[in-house]
């Protein structure tokens, strides 16, 4: 669909900590004409909105050092920014979520997961009715299930988050009028089903049972044919098909390679996908693996990190896997020079603990296998001591959240591995394993979780 022409470019700021999100949203905002720019939290956002004034705010709610209710409260409080429209995103969509952001002076609420086509729309109309500067902001005291609240906000950001508010409401509704219908249509059919579920349900369980086994032969069998390198690992699915894998192996006399790969969602379309990548990282050279090609009279060569994950990219496109995408940390090292090669595929960034120092993040960063044709990701290298180790993982262990809805978060993950520092490296994979086990408090674990340690044994 074309972008629509406007007399002049519209500026609007992202303010979203989801990576993932914020690029999504960033190519659907710039696909349809816009000038986008982005801040990963309301405290960035809100510097750039200072420097270069916009035309339109977009925030998510639930950010880290400035949640989206202060960072519109903060705009909404400035006289030279006040006019500018702010539209606040969100999962939450209790009533009271709501007053919080009529009290904030926020114009407009859409709730997640949104259709990219319904918020363009809704930009579309704050931009055409542009808010006033007429001093009209009063206090209204709202009771709401018990409780009063009072809140600041002016007629026309009423009127706009009343009617957004309202729009919610009537997509929901129309949702839920489907869902009865299919709920009546699915009880009427029930009696003639029934026996076909039961059948079909038995089938299903062999199924998963067997895909699940398939998937575990993803995982570490053996210990690659080298004393100079210790491996451990751990990896809890969080169903019983999940989308993480791991793997280490020979790539030839010199070389090991590492890797854990993230497919988004679980099930068995994500399983599927998982089985197929793993295909393809395979240490064996014939035509499907890529990551070793026969020279012609050369032997063995070993395809760099970064033209692997190239390849991947072109072979999997997230049109193509229904909407699918992974992410992926792929590592090569080198046991004679202890070169260790890795690119990072909007993966989260591994460990490194030096054997003399405290564990650190290493650098790195890139986008996702299969958002974009060209892929944009940087191949980095460290140089490895003895001692040393490395540990990679998935965004189930960082990202673990707690009862407070609180992520355990990268800093606790250095400070669980630095305190395991002096144990063997399965005691400290199992100890950062069971820390995030004990945060995750709020019922098992919500993501697969893979985590994969190596250390270059030395005196």
């Amino acid at each position: 669909m074309d972008a629509p022409v406007r007399p002049e470019k519209v500026s609007v700021l992202i303010a979203e900590d989801s990576r993932i999100q914020a690029e999504i949203l960033t190519k659907r905002l710039s696909e349809s004409g816009f000038d986008v720019r982005g801040a990963e939290n309301g405290a960035i956002a809100l510097e750039k909105i200072r420097e270069q004034r916009p035309t339109l705010i977009i925030s998510d709610i639930e950010m880290p050092q400035m949640t989206g209710y202060e960072l519109c409260s903060a705009v909404k409080s400035d006289p030279d920014l006040k006019t500018i429209p702010f539209i606040l995103l969100s999962t939450l969509s209790e009533p009271q979520d709501i007053i919080r952001g009529l009290h904030c002076g926020a114009d407009n609420y859409v709730t997640k997961p949104y259709d990219p086509v319904f918020l363009v729309s809704r930009i579309e109309s704050l931009l055409a009715t542009p808010l006033g500067d007429d001093g009209d902001t009063q206090q209204l005291d709202v009771t709401l299930a018990g409780t009063r609240y009072s809140v600041n906000a002016g007629r026309q950001q009423v009127l706009n988050l009343l009617v957004s508010t309202f729009e919610n409401a009537v997509e929901k509704n129309n949702e839920l009028i489907q869902s009865n219908q299919d709920l009546t249509l699915a009880r009427e059919q029930l009696t003639i089903w029934n026996q076909k579920l039961e059948a079909a349900n038995d089938r299903m369980t062999r199924d998963l049972n067997a895909a699940a086994k398939i998937q575990q032969s993803l995982l570490p069998t053996a210990e690659p044919p080298t004393a100079l390198v210790r491996f451990a690992w751990k990896y809890i699915p969080c169903d019983e098909l999940a989308g993480d894998f791991l793997n280490f192996f020979a790539l030839d006399d010199r070389h090991l390679a590492v890797f854990v790969v993230d497919v988004s969602g679980h099930g068995v379309a994500s399983s599927l996908l998982s089985v197929t990548i793993a295909r393809f990282l395979s240490p064996d050279a014939s035509s499907s693996s890529l990551l070793v090609k026969n020279g012609n009279g050369t032997g063995r060569t070993i395809v760099s990190p970064i033209e692997v994950a190239r390849e991947l990219n072109r072979r999997f496109p997230m049109t193509d896997e229904n909407n699918l995408y992974f992410t992926m940390t792929y590592g090569v090292l080198d046991l004679q020079t202890l070169e260790f090669r890795y690119v990072l595929a909007g993966h989260p960034q591994p460990i490194h603990v030096p054997r003399a120092g405290t564990p650190k993040l290493l650098d790195g960063n890139g986008m996702a296998i299969g958002w974009v044709e060209d892929i944009v990701c940087e191949e980095r290298i460290i140089q490895l001591e003895p001692g040393d180790r490395i540990y990679l993982y998935s965004d189930g262990v960082p990202e673990a959240m707690n009862r407070d809805q609180k992520e355990f978060g990268s800093r606790q993950m250095l400070e669980v591995i630095e305190l395991g520092k002096p144990k063997s490296l399965g005691d400290n994979v199992s100890l950062l394993l069971d820390a995030v086990g004990r945060w995750n408090d709020n019922g098992g674990f919500k993501d697969d979780v893979s985590i994969l340690g190596l250390e270059i044994v030395g005196d």
